[in-house]
């Protein structure tokens, strides 16, 4: 039997404690530990990282949409730390656990190491040549048939160079169907572009904010962007002058240190919001010069809110007492530069568009938009400016085909409706996607009912998956192009996580590829290459590091120096605020699926992260046991709805919905509302590596997609559950 350091470190201990047991408070089994942790780290067979010159370089993480600047400290050539940029605009020093557990996924095991592609069910290595071949033939077959349209790309993001190329690709190809998955970005752009006239971006001064008032919002959770929002949550701490108040049904960490937690019945937050603007109304608390200047159709507004919204009939709804509600909108309107947001969790979910708009109202009636200390309309980067992609008559023809996924069309202020992509592959025969291109999403896993997904993934024909991965996306995959990891690649990163003016920053490679993987933006230019005419011609450059620079042009020096560039001469406009779609709109509210006395909900932990990408082993050994224990995930409930099911701490159960089963463990909680499981996201994977795959259950298998009525959007944010013993 062989036996390595560690394990002889534990007999060791054993030993120890053995010997310990008898000498009772004598220092000899400790200095026997000491002494036998020197001697093997002595062993020849010990590995020992070497020794030799320390350098260090700047990057931007792209984990998570925060954005932050992070410094990789380097022994030779291989990377041992990461750490936050000080001075960097997003996070100035400060990481997140998963930034700062980023080498794992540079050099564990999980990673795609080279092109492959899926022989009678399994993986086989294959060489870029051949890869890139087989897709271009399909590519061209598709074409041939005069079925450009049936090509498409699901995608974790639309902004930057490598979305814009994939974009161009798919234009010059004649398809329509550049898909990106959804998040509350979406809902918050919907929000404005209805209540603004104008799409942008959503942007928070909190650094300046002296009042926060959340719905729902996990600002101390990973909302946003993590680093920037613990620093902000710190100030507020800090200082006797600033206050968050958490309105949320569970005292998630957020809700903890808050200065005040207002446990509401979940899906009511709208309501609540609508309540809050009717006593600023009532009592003449709003901004009416402003109003009267900056508005139109405040008196219609006003009128709902003063039938509809009485603080009486909200406090029924929500949970909310009448008192509170007065004393919200009191403090609200009485602080020098409040702010209310919203998105729950972390936010990568979209929510209801109501409860965005009535949310952003309060902002409007305070005059805290477009103001120090409140809420921001951002303009997109404006730096891609690129001739149009050319088009030959196929790819015209193409290109003016209706969406697969139906965005634009019933909901004309949408751009993306993944969720329907799903419907629309599974609501006929043969798929009407016959190849997908998929970056930077993981949907068989992220979106859900899981298992509808899955459905309609295995009806796609052929997929190509661009993920450094195998996530459960990448397994449905056909052919995988395995990209560079986000330190070992070059690109530009606009930055959309609540900054107030456009920011881009750059991600730069730390290191050389470990792996035989290459740039996803030389393998479109490539692929572009080979597919001649009119796409060929689409792509005047020769690689993807010769697009970035000629794109960026003169704001490639400072990008390269600082790593990220902020547009100081865009300027906020103050616009006009038309109330008038909150009216339109009014109640048009998501509701949970089912009818049982139970309503699941998700909670997200800063040590579980909820993307396409999984929780390295670094953070998984971080995640408490009262979520994690072994492979057992644990929901929470209130003891006395607890008792009601017979259910005490520890206990297995089983938690049905009308979308599946999942085996959990009870964990009473008086933090929550009685009637409520909540459930953590991030767990039950089913790919990555073991230390991630098999432990606990995916809340998305769970849950089913509940279209909101504004948008399209999947905005569900529970479900109707039963619990079980076993």
């Amino acid at each position: 039997m062989k036996i390595d350091r560690r394990d002889f470190l534990s007999l060791g201990i054993g030993a120890a404690a053995g010997i310990g047991a008898g000498t009772a408070l004598s220092p000899l089994p400790w200095k026997l530990i000491d002494d036998s942790s020197i001697w093997s780290q002595n062993w020849p067979w010990t590995p020992v990282p070497p020794d030799g010159a320390v350098s260090f370089k700047n990057s931007v993480c792209t984990l998570c949409p925060g954005g932050c600047g992070i410094t990789v400290r380097k022994v030779e050539d291989r990377c041992i730390k990461i750490e936050g940029t000080k001075g960097n605009i997003v996070n100035n020093g400060g990481i997140c656990i998963l930034g700062l557990s980023g080498l794992q996924l540079l050099y564990g095991p999980t990673r795609v190491k080279a092109p492959m592609k899926k022989d009678g069910g399994r993986w086989k290595e294959i060489s870029w040549d051949s890869a890139i071949d087989e897709i271009v033939k399909r590519l061209k077959n598709i074409r041939k048939e005069g079925k450009p349209e049936s090509v498409a790309c699901v995608s974790g993001t639309d902004q930057g160079t490598v979305a814009q190329l994939i974009g161009r690709f798919l234009t010059a190809y004649g398809s329509p169907n550049y898909i990106r998955t959804s998040s509350i970005a979406d809902s918050y752009e919907i929000a404005l572009k209805k209540l603004h006239g104008q799409f942008s971006s959503i942007g928070f001064d909190f650094e300046n904010s002296d009042f926060v008032l959340s719905f729902g919002s996990g600002v101390a959770d990973g909302w946003g962007s993590p680093v920037r929002m613990f620093k902000a949550n710190s100030k507020w701490k800090d200082s006797k002058d600033k206050a968050l108040y958490q309105i949320e049904s569970r005292l998630s960490n957020t809700a903890a240190k808050a200065d005040k937690w207002i446990a509401i019945i979940p899906g009511t937050e709208a309501i609540l919001a609508m309540g809050i603007a009717n006593v600023i109304i009532q009592k003449s608390l709003y901004k009416k010069k402003l109003i009267e200047k900056y508005s139109k159709g405040f008196n219609n507004f006003k009128a709902l809110v003063l039938k509809e919204y009485s603080p009486e009939k909200v406090s029924k709804i929500t949970g909310v007492k009448k008192s509170e509600i007065i004393a919200i909108a009191k403090k609200f309107a009485g602080a020098s530069r409040p702010v209310a947001i919203c998105g729950s969790g972390q936010g990568r979910t979209p929510g209801s568009i109501f409860e965005f708009m009535a949310v952003h109202a309060l902002n409007a009636l305070i005059g805290s938009v477009n103001n120090i200390g409140g809420v921001f309309s951002v303009p997109e980067p404006d730096y891609i400016k690129w001739t149009e992609a050319e088009k030959d008559d196929v790819a015209a023809k193409g290109i003016k085909t209706d969406r697969i996924d139906g965005a634009g069309k019933k909901y004309p202020d949408t751009r993306y409706l993944i969720n329907r992509l799903i419907d629309s592959i599974n609501s006929t025969g043969d798929s009407p996607v016959e190849l997908l291109f998929v970056n930077g999403a993981n949907p068989c896993y992220t979106m859900p009912d899981t298992e509808n997904v899955i459905k309609a993934f295995k009806k796609i024909p052929y997929i190509v998956s661009f993920s450094s991965y195998f996530d459960e996306t990448t397994e449905m995959a056909d052919i995988i192009l395995p990209n560079h990891t986000n330190l070992e690649r070059l690109e530009d990163i606009p930055l959309a996580a609540g900054l107030i003016k456009p920011v881009v920053g750059l991600s730069m490679p730390v290191v050389e590829p470990e792996c035989n993987t290459r740039h996803i933006g030389d393998v479109f230019i490539q692929m572009a290459k080979l597919m001649d005419g009119n796409i060929k011609a689409s792509f005047p450059w020769n690689n993807y590091e010769e697009c970035l620079k000629k794109t960026l042009g003169d704001k490639w020096d400072k990008l390269a120096r600082d790593g990220y560039w902020v547009d100081e001469n865009s300027r906020a406009s103050r616009g006009i605020f038309d109330f008038t779609p909150l009216v339109k709109n009014n109640r048009n509210l998501v509701k949970p699926e089912g009818k049982s006395k139970l309503t699941l909900i998700p909670y997200d932990s800063m040590r579980l992260t909820v993307g396409y990408i999984g929780d390295p082993p670094f953070a998984m050994k971080t995640v408490e046991d009262t979520i994690l224990k072994g492979n057992d995930v644990f929901v929470e409930i209130n003891p006395k709805t607890a008792a009601g099911y017979n259910l005490s701490e520890g206990d297995k159960a089983r938690l049905t919905t009308s979308k599946g089963k999942a085996k959990v463990r009870v964990h009473l909680y008086d933090g929550i509302r009685p009637g409520i499981v909540a459930m953590p996201r991030g767990l039950g994977h089913t790919e990555f590596d073991e230390y991630l795959a098999g432990k606990g259950e995916n809340f998305n298998k769970l849950i089913g997609p509940v279209e909101d009525p504004v948008s399209g959007l999947d905005a569900a944010w529970g479900i109707q559950a039963e619990i079980t013993k076993t």
